[in-house]
Formats: structure tokens, sequence, C-alpha cells
């Protein structure tokens, strides 16, 4: 690797501890600087104290506009994405990507474009696929891509995805993987591990769209975020949605964001029905005493509230189908001997 080469590492379920092993094995004259996304959110982050705790490279939150200095650890600070660009560490609170600010793909994608084949991506632990496009860019920019064998992750989903459409460089347990870093910074040839099989070839039929009496097909769909019409494209063998604002999901991570969104808008309506049944039950209570037939109209509007409150209560909770957990589950479950994932 060039003096201008640099690591990206992207985690999110179990990424602390994969983080602190990773950093724990790395010598204090490591000279390439990594940048760390780990999937936070807006909550404090206390990650570069704990990985100061680990081992000897020092990690600091990056700062926006701070130069990129050899041998430093660079994490993404809470609510922001962190990216580079013009040889300088950038953060923006640009919109979520797979609904996680700070997101995985965004630094991807600005280390591919800004150092080419001199960058190098890791992908450890986590759910959905956040990462994947990212290494993609990386690949298709001829730098070094490299993941986590599933096998080996708390949380499979993220490695998995890389290797199942990525044509990854390394596929390695997370103990070999900074063995591995030290070898490429050193120029040294690595010896390539056999890639795990993958599934991006299977044929994977669109599910069979069932017409309604009731309601006509939607002219498009809205992001879960705010509500803006999304596009929908392929990356490779992934399937993107973005809005016009800028969010944007892999299928698996728009079909658990909207299933959220539904299920948050059903649940308020249940509230908002349980609270006409007690509207129209005070009603009546404190109705005339001279019109009981106008109290009898509020007890009758609060029971059938109610009663719709409690059939759309049970709607919510009935099992729903999830094609997007059916997909994962088949392909974890298609055995070790074929693709070494678990579900």
């Amino acid at each position: 690797m060039a003096p201008s080469s640099i690591i990206a590492i992207g985690a999110s379920a179990g990424g602390v501890a994969a983080l602190r092993s990773l950093v724990a094995a790395l010598p204090g004259t490591f000279s390439t600087p990594v940048l760390v996304v780990l999937h936070i959110g807006a909550y404090c982050s206390e990650l570069p104290a704990l990985l100061n705790a680990a081992g000897p490279v020092p990690a600091k939150h990056a700062e926006d506009g701070e130069t990129i200095l050899p041998g430093h650890i660079y994490v993404a600070p809470p609510d922001r994405h962190l990216i580079v660009a013009d040889e300088r560490l950038r953060l923006i609170r640009g919109p979520k990507e797979n609904c996680a600010r700070p997101a995985i793909d965004p630094l991807f994608r600005s280390v591919a474009e800004s150092y080419g084949s001199d960058a190098v991506g890791v992908i450890l632990t986590g759910n959905l696929n956040d990462g994947t496009l990212g290494m993609l860019e990386i690949k298709r920019r001829g730098g070094v891509a490299i993941s986590q064998d599933p096998n080996d992750a708390a949380h499979p989903e993220m490695p998995r995805s890389a290797a199942e459409h990525v044509a990854l460089d390394y596929c390695l347990p997370l103990a070999e993987i900074p063995d591995l870093l030290i070898e490429l910074v050193d120029q040294k040839c690595g010896k390539e591990l056999p890639m795990p099989k993958t599934s991006s070839q299977r044929d994977r039929q669109a599910p069979e769209i069932i017409n309604s009496q009731t309601f006509e097909r939607p002219l498009t769909v809205t992001c879960p975020d705010c509500g803006g019409a999304l596009k929908n494209f392929k990356v490779g063998s992934i399937v993107k949605f973005t809005c016009h604002t800028g969010h944007s999901y892999t299928a698996e991570n728009m079909a658990a964001a909207q299933f959220e969104e539904m299920e948050k808008v059903m649940r308020a309506a249940v509230r908002f029905l349980n609270e006409r049944a007690e509207f129209c039950l005070q009603m009546a209570e404190h109705g005339d005493d001279g019109k009981p037939d106008a109290s009898n109209e509020w007890h009758a509007a609060s029971r059938q509230a109610l009663d719709r409150a409690y059939k759309l209560r049970d709607l919510v909770e009935q099992d729903w189908l999830t094609p997007e957990i059916s997909r994962q589950l088949a392909s974890a479950h298609d055995g070790p001997d074929q693709t070494g994932f678990r579900g």
C-alpha cells in the first residue's frame, strides 16, 4: 500500500467488541489511517475511549475539516456521516442511508473516489446490508475488499451481503484481519483465502401482484423517513431505493423501515380510536338529562370506536408475511457446505 492509502471499516450490531478486538491486534507503529463507522445514530459514543483502551493506535472522533494523519483511527461521531473530500475529513448531516446516520456506504464511496486502488474496505458484524454498495464501489475502483467471515460474526447479515454481492478479495475470521491489514500496509503479498460460495446467481422471482377490488395500485412507493416519492434501480445485483431529498435504502432496509412505519401508523390509529371511545363516553356521561337519545348515541359511538380499536389491534398483532426475512433465512439454511453462512 502506498503512503496515501487508507482503511475504512464499517460495523453495526456487535461492532464494539469486534472493533476492540481488531485494534488490539494492531501495533503502535501501524502507519495507515483508519476510518471507522459504527451504527450509533444520535446517541453518545464512547467508542474512541474504548479503542484507546484496547490498543496502542490513537483513536478519536473525527472533526470536520481536519487533515488525515497516518497512524490514527478516526471514528464517525454521533448523527454525522463521515466522508473524505479533498484529502480532509468531512462531517455531514446528510439524509440517512439504510436508516442510519452515520452510515457506512457514504464513507466507503468517498474513500473509493478519493483513493481509488489505495482504498481498503472492511465490513464487520452487523444486521442487514449497509456497506455493501460502498464496498462495491471500492472494488470497482480497484481497492481491496475485505469482509469478516459471516460464520465468525455475531451478526452475520452485513458480511454475508458483502460476500453475496461483491467479489471480495478476502473473507476471514475477525482474528485474522489485523494480520492481513499489517501485511497490506507492509506491502507484502498476503495469501488470498478461498471465497465462500455466494447465492447472488439464484433465481429470485418477484412476488405475484394480487389485484384488489378496493385499492388501486399506488403511483409510487414513498420514503419512510420523509414521505417523498422513491425511485428504484439496480447497482450490480442490489436493488436500491432513493427519494429526491436523498434518503436511500437497499431493498432489505427499505422493507424493514416500511414495515416499522406501517406498524407505527396502525398503532397510532388504535390509540385514536381508543381516545374517541373515551371522548364519546365522556360526552354521554355529561349529556343533557332531557335528551336521553343524544346520550344513547354517544354511548353507541363509544362502543363502535372501542370495537374497531380492538379489531385493528388484533390485525396489527397478527403474523405478517416478511419475504425479506424469509430470504435471509433461506440463504442461511442452504447449509454451511454450500455457502458457509448461518442465519
